[in-house]
């Protein structure tokens, strides 16, 4: 794989050799196939096309210094695509499918997972579709699950540095009692045009507030937003949002570091109280925020003077990235080793 040059790598995709597959009829998951055809055939009137049945999930896989290649909180994903799953009424993917399918395309792919130090990892994309062709609302009768890879660079090509976000009033991503907490396309379509809006204005993503009273901090878009003050980890608790499994892991970390670990609603004017602020998720990890600018409002709140991440922002990503590049113990048992 010479001619890859991983530490430039961008967030974006890039061919692999394999993917897997499974299909779901008749009531039930069929086995595990492999192929290196990077397209499928799907009928016109499947219902992820008119209906939105459709779900994904994001992972990483990444290469140690001993070389051996680690995949982080597998059970996490699927148990969150199983999630999904109940929300827009597809099968449920067993645990035990769902990761014989990624341990299967990732052995597969061995070559392309980047290097350790190089900056990179894997990228690992399950994606779970109604295929079964009808007209009417309702769920589909045949789905297709597939899982390919690609390896990938930062997620903001700025790499762990502070970054500018926005508030943009006018901008919903997910209604209160919506499929918000389900990581399913539509919430992504749903805020195309507000984050293409906040890219032009320079900012590196919107910060929603929720939808119902404008009033709280909801999350960044791609990401969950997360506050400190003091001893404190402060995540804002909604049912618009998505639980990021990376934040489930950093709430752990701090409190293993002996933080107090708040999670509730945080109103936009506690912004000011905090001392660093972050999006976190599985592309970043954690994207320090420099500043969050309320446009309407006419304010500014200040996270980073001198561009650099926060004290305890850079403690908890080294710390995560430690465990899961194996550099650390993993005393919560949250990678699984590819043999």
């Amino acid at each position: 794989m010479e001619s890859i040059d991983w530490s430039n790598l961008s967030f974006g995709y890039m061919p692999t050799d394999y993917n897997v597959r499974c299909t779901y009829k008749d009531g039930k998951w069929g086995d595990i196939t492999v192929t290196s055809s990077q397209t499928f055939e799907i009928h016109m009137a499947a219902t992820c096309l008119h209906y939105g049945q459709e779900a994904f999930e994001g992972m990483k896989a990444f290469r140690g210094k001993d070389g051996k290649i680690r995949i982080f909180r597998m059970d996490e994903n699927a148990a969150r695509l199983q999630s999904s799953c109940r929300g827009i009424m597809m099968p449920e993917l067993p645990t035990e499918k769902f990761n014989e399918a990624i341990l299967t395309v990732v052995k597969k792919n061995e070559r392309f997972v980047p290097p350790y130090e190089s900056g990179a990892s894997l990228y690992i994309r399950p994606l779970l579709i109604g295929t079964s062709a009808q007209v009417g609302v309702k769920p589909a009768k045949e789905y297709l699950f597939i899982v390919f890879v690609s390896p990938v660079g930062p997620y903001f090509k700025e790499g762990f540095k502070p970054t500018p976000m926005v508030i943009l009033r006018q901008y919903d991503r997910a209604a209160p009692l919506g499929t918000g907490r389900y990581k399913v396309g539509g919430n992504y379509a749903a805020s195309l045009v507000s984050g293409e809006k906040a890219h032009a204005m320079g900012y590196s993503a919107v910060l929603y507030l929720d939808a119902k009273e404008k009033k709280y901090i909801d999350e960044c878009g791609p990401a969950n937003f997360f506050g400190i003050r003091g001893n404190s980890y402060i995540t804002p608790k909604s049912t618009s949002i998505l639980p990021s499994i990376t934040n489930k892991s950093l709430m752990q970390l701090a409190e293993d570091m002996g933080m107090t670990v708040e999670v509730r609603q945080v109103p936009e004017e506690e912004l000011a109280t905090f001392d660093e602020a972050g999006a976190c998720g599985t592309a970043a990890v954690i994207s320090p925020i420099a500043r969050i600018d309320d446009l309407d409002e006419n304010k500014s709140y200040v996270f980073s003077k001198d561009g650099k991440p926060g004290p305890i922002c850079e403690k908890l990503y080294h710390k995560l990235r430690a465990i899961q590049y194996g550099d650390e113990p993993d005393t919560h048992h949250w990678v699984t080793i590819v043999e």
